[in-house]
């Protein structure tokens, strides 16, 4: 390169900060490279206390965010303003995330103005269209417009052979790994307010996800309580999402339980600082199927489809669906058996090294003296 090129980066929720964290900090270590940091604003507080935690700054926020916003306005409004974003600056490359509608918007923008779009952990897939949604077709429509696909595993990289995508496929792990790391070297604490740690085997659950909406949502509240009924010295941390869909109906169902910790989402210090501190999982998140098996803790996965195939292949992570009595099951078998509990412990994480930015810089880097 002989000159300084422009690279974009855009990102609008929590998952997408926290993986994005290690990617920006890499590239604003880069003298060949004038990095800027986007923000959509599909979520606001949750993004700035990552911001905080990495300690990195926004060039511009689009601030999107507005009460009950629809998958349409998420998409329209980060559209228009990306245009305008990229038309003023001209990047030379974009970079997103993962599958959420932030990703999507913003790497159709980028391929409307013929901008050149990396692809933060792609090739993930479940191959149900509609499981998890919109994610899997969020995920499926960056990848047919992305010039640099970065493969977190050997099992997305061949989904993207599979699916005869354009554009080059490497092979890094996840970046999601190397903040992990990053944070955990920390031991960051996680104070909650009349939980005992050391009292209980805390098992630290989070749902959100749109699927789970409604009776998934009662029956995977009402597996929580026959474990905690079955196993007295438990209790289960569960931080809350900002949706009201989700909080409302979790808060009406649990909120009474002497041993069950409702609280506001836990920055990203506090939760990774609770999973090293918990006994197990429960949660619908993809983020936590890839973090905790890198701190030892086994996680039963509330969906019936996964797009990180990976972790139930390692033994890190098991699928149990979202009916009480396979949630009930499920926790009842780590709980009872050391032998099984150990098993899940001690298997390998097959999300990668730490290592996943460092590689992302140098194949961008790559690309961009080439082109």
């Amino acid at each position: 390169m002989t000159h300084q090129q422009r690279v974009c980066i855009i990102l609008g929720t929590r998952p997408e900060a926290i993986k994005l964290a290690p990617v920006i900090q890499v590239f604003q270590g880069s003298p060949d490279l004038e990095l800027q940091v986007i923000l959509t604003g599909q979520h606001r507080e949750m993004v700035e206390q990552v911001m905080q935690l990495f300690h990195l700054k926004a060039d511009r926020n689009l601030e999107i965010m507005q009460p009950q916003q629809s998958l349409n306005d998420i998409t329209c409004r980060s559209l228009r303003g990306l245009e305008a974003l990229f038309q003023e600056n001209k990047p030379d490359l974009v970079l997103v995330q993962g599958d959420t509608t932030t990703a999507f918007a913003a790497a159709l923008a980028a391929f409307y103005q013929k901008i050149p779009v990396g692809h933060v952990e792609a090739g993930l897939r479940t191959d149900d269209l509609f499981n998890p949604y919109p994610e899997e077709a969020n995920r499926r429509l960056i990848s047919q417009i992305t010039q640099l696909h970065f493969a977190p595993t050997p099992w997305a990289a061949e989904n993207l052979h599979r699916c005869g995508v354009l554009g080059e496929i490497h092979l890094t792990g996840n970046t999601v790994i190397d903040a992990l790391l990053n944070v955990a070297a920390t031991q960051p604490a996680c104070d909650i307010p009349g939980l005992n740690w050391d009292k209980y085997r805390v098992l630290l659950a989070t749902v959100h996800r749109r699927e789970n909406w409604g009776e998934p949502l009662q029956a995977i509240a009402q597996g929580f309580l026959q474990i905690l009924d079955k196993f007295p010295d438990t209790a289960l941390l569960l931080p809350l999402h900002r949706n009201p869909t989700v909080r409302e109906p979790l808060q009406q169902l649990l909120g009474n339980h002497p041993r069950i910790f409702l609280t506001e989402p836990l920055d990203y210090g506090e939760l990774v600082g609770a999973i090293a501190r918990s006994h197990l999982l429960l949660t619908d998140s993809g983020g936590l199927q890839e973090e905790a098996p890198s701190l030892g803790k086994p996680v039963l996965v509330l969906r019936d489809t996964t797009e990180r195939p990976e972790a139930v292949t390692a033994g890190t992570a098991k699928l149990v669906g979202t009916t009480s009595e396979k949630i009930f099951a499920a926790a009842s078998e780590l709980l009872s058996d050391q032998n099984a509990y150990i098993a899940m412990a001690n298997a390998i994480n097959p999300f990668g090294d730490g290592h996943a930015a460092e590689r992302i810089l140098q194949i961008v880097h790559n690309y961009l003296r080439l082109n």
